[in-house]
């Protein structure tokens, strides 16, 4: 059996295990294009012609400047119509840029902005309080501190693209962050995605390691994040065929100019504080994707918060042949071709 074949029957096996599962679980992977390309069809999808266009941002949350980094095709123009609007969030461990902007000379595309800016959006991210560009308070970052941010830099996105809701992607815990805000702001939420998300974390190998490091985590608002960590993220779930080698080493490349320290809050959280989203209280349609081999997540973790969201437009994901970074991985077009399709659902209407 080829790679293709062998990848095509896993592909459908997954299929198979999720919708005989009767949790009304969508795979979000079956229509309106071909699958393993990676290509919509036009009724998926109307791709705006042009070059990518880019422009930095800063918010303020109190003394401290957010980055902001914003990407569509064309510059903004005076009377056109406003394109949806979709916010990514990072995780904890890289900044806004090298998680969702980054460049691999030779390897295609890793932007995941510019994947999304050619299908149609206008696409936003932002550093947060102590990563990259943006400033420090000095505290460590949690996941509260991310809603704040968040908060923060929200006024801007709607003033710029005259959009007064915004679709949210958000990985790790990003998605925390992410669906804390939906939580705290629901008016402000059209869309969610979760991505490598953690509910509880009971079960999940990464998790466990992590609060074996708890009373260091809680001593210190900063934790070690150098190369050898890096190249860690990419080999910690015990699948590191999904990645090229050559993404850690691009990643490293930008990263270790912020240098080789990071806030240590989302980890912290991560490890004592969980569950700290109760599903219950996300209004907005969510979609949730959980690589095959994630170690941040077990599907019961995932299936327990998935079956308490109230909103009926909902989907579980499982992207086979992928580990906890999704966006980083080789099969990586499955993620966009998963994003794209669930952004683009028609809205649903009672008959």
């Amino acid at each position: 059996m080829s790679e293709t074949d062998d990848f095509k029957s896993r592909l459908l096996l997954r299929r198979a295990v999720l919708q005989g599962a009767g949790l009304g679980i969508g795979l979000g992977l079956g229509a309106g294009g071909d699958l393993l390309s990676g290509i919509m069809t036009p009724a998926a999808a109307a791709h705006p012609a042009g070059d990518i266009w880019s422009s930095e941002y800063w918010a303020k949350k109190g003394d401290v400047r957010l980055n902001l980094w914003r990407k569509r095709i064309g510059a903004p123009a005076a009377g056109e119509t406003p394109r949806p609007v979709l916010f990514l969030v990072h995780g904890s461990s890289n900044s806004a840029r090298s998680s969702y902007d980054l460049r691999v000379p030779g390897k295609g595309e890793y932007s995941l902005m510019n994947v999304l800016a050619r299908y149609g959006y206008d696409v936003w991210t932002m550093d947060h309080d102590g990563y990259g560009y943006s400033g420090s308070s000095g505290n460590n970052s949690d996941i509260a501190s991310g809603v704040e941010d968040i908060k923060a830099a929200i006024p801007i996105v709607m003033k710029e693209t005259g959009q007064q809701k915004t679709h949210f992607y958000g990985t790790s815990s990003g998605g925390i962050r992410a669906a804390a805000f939906a939580q705290t702001s629901p008016e402000r939420v059209g869309r969610l995605i979760l991505s490598a998300f953690t509910y509880k974390g009971d079960g999940a190998a990464e998790i466990g390691r992590r609060r074996a490091h708890i009373d260091e985590l809680r001593a210190n608002p900063r934790r070690k994040r150098d190369a050898a960590m890096i190249r860690s993220i990419f080999t910690r779930d015990g699948y590191a065929a999904s990645y090229d080698p050559a993404v850690a080493e691009a990643i490293i490349a930008e990263e270790m100019k912020f240098g080789d320290r990071i806030p240590s809050g989302t980890y912290l959280d991560m490890a004592a504080n969980l569950p700290i989203v109760d599903p219950k209280k996300i209004r907005s349609p969510v979609l949730m994707l959980r690589g095959e081999f994630d170690g941040n997540s077990t599907n019961d973790d995932l299936l327990d918060f998935y079956r308490q969201l109230p909103n009926g437009d909902r989907q579980f994901v499982i992207l086979p042949l992928t580990a906890h970074a999704v966006g980083y991985g080789i099969n990586r077009r499955l993620l966009h071709y998963a994003m794209h399709n669930f952004l683009a659902a028609p809205a649903p209407t009672a008959a």
